[in-house]
């Protein structure tokens, strides 16, 4: 009885993980671009809408990582190193997206270039990890568990 419970609650887990996971990589992404269009038009409007979405990105990209700290770090069931690695460049993504958000709360015109290059370190390290498990032939399935 409570090996199926143990399965319940992973298949939960697994169902939110695969849910919430992608959504933080877009929303940094559309960071990035917003970034773009402001360092190119410095429509205040673009700026503040990119503090927004940072700010909503690192609250989709919380729940994800901490079920993925739990299984990967936490289970009993041993993980291929590219999802340690893949859990680690999301951590410093995100923490580099908070540092994002602090920077975004300036005015306007002093956000830019540091929002800049802080949305495309997001990008980049999120990205880096998603190539990583590609690589590995790793999904998300079972957060990466062989």
């Amino acid at each position: 009885m409570r090996a199926e419970n143990t399965s319940s609650t992973f298949k939960v887990a697994s169902a939110v993980f695969n849910l919430l996971n992608p959504v933080p990589f877009g929303l940094f992404v559309a960071v990035m671009i917003f970034d773009f269009v402001y360092a190119n038009t410095a429509e205040v409007l673009w700026v503040k809408s990119a503090a927004w979405l940072v700010s909503l990105g690192l609250i989709f990209a919380i729940v994800p990582r901490l079920i993925n700290l739990g299984f990967v770090w936490f289970g009993k069931r041993r993980v291929a190193p590219a999802v340690k690695l893949d859990f680690w460049l999301n951590l410093v993504a995100i923490v580099t997206a908070l540092v994002n958000a602090f920077v975004h709360s300036r005015d306007s015109y002093a956000a830019i270039p540091d929002a800049l290059w802080l949305s495309v370190a997001t990008v980049v390290l999120m990205a880096i990890g998603r190539i990583v498990l590609a690589w590995q032939n790793i999904s998300f399935k079972e957060f990466g568990h062989e």
